[in-house]
């Protein structure tokens, strides 16, 4: 009987119990370490794709409003240089005439723009009545349909009526071209 009490009393003693079931603090420590740096990680990330989305939704946004450039004529000058930089954006239905050079016209005169379509008489786009480097016309798009140079010329104040040819030589002539979007 002594057998069976001690075998007994061994399984209760701490020395007979199998080993201590206790972590030590370093692997809790690093388990935190762990579990705080994967919550940090996706955080980070889906704030980096929230930031993302909205940098995606602006570039579209802008991309939007950039007006979309579909004509463009350099006009050149009888030195062959450039004087003009005209564009058209149907968008706007304008045609946007940026000056290149620092000809003006005099108090009297008027620069006056002209579409010029083969052997068509040249019609008239507009006067520039803008002493400024950029000015900006309306222009309708089948107002330019056939036309393959864009033209300048020096008119009295007003610009010519319609109907009336430009005087010429032309101040400023270039070739209208389509841009590839």
């Amino acid at each position: 009987m002594t057998d069976t009490a001690t075998a007994s009393d061994n399984t209760n003693t701490p020395a007979s119990t199998p080993a201590s079931r206790r972590v030590s603090p370093w692997w809790r420590a690093l388990a935190v370490f762990l579990l705080l740096v994967v919550l940090i990680g996706w955080a980070a990330s889906a704030s980096m794709m929230t930031q993302l989305k909205a940098q995606i939704q602006h570039a579209q946004a802008r991309l939007i409003e950039v007006p979309q450039i579909r004509q463009v004529a350099v006009l050149l000058d009888k030195d062959q240089q450039a004087a003009m930089l005209v564009t058209y954006n149907p968008k706007d239905s304008a045609l946007l005439v940026q000056r290149l050079n620092d000809v003006k016209e005099g108090r009297e005169d008027s620069l006056q723009v002209w579409a010029i379509a083969g052997d068509a008489p040249p019609r008239s786009l507009g006067v520039v009545t803008s002493k400024y480097k950029t000015l900006q016309m309306p222009v309708n798009e089948s107002d330019l349909q056939g036309v393959t140079e864009i033209g300048v010329s020096a008119e009295n104040k007003g610009g010519v009526a319609t109907g009336v040819s430009p005087s010429l030589p032309w101040l400023f002539k270039g070739w209208l071209v389509q841009k590839s979007i």
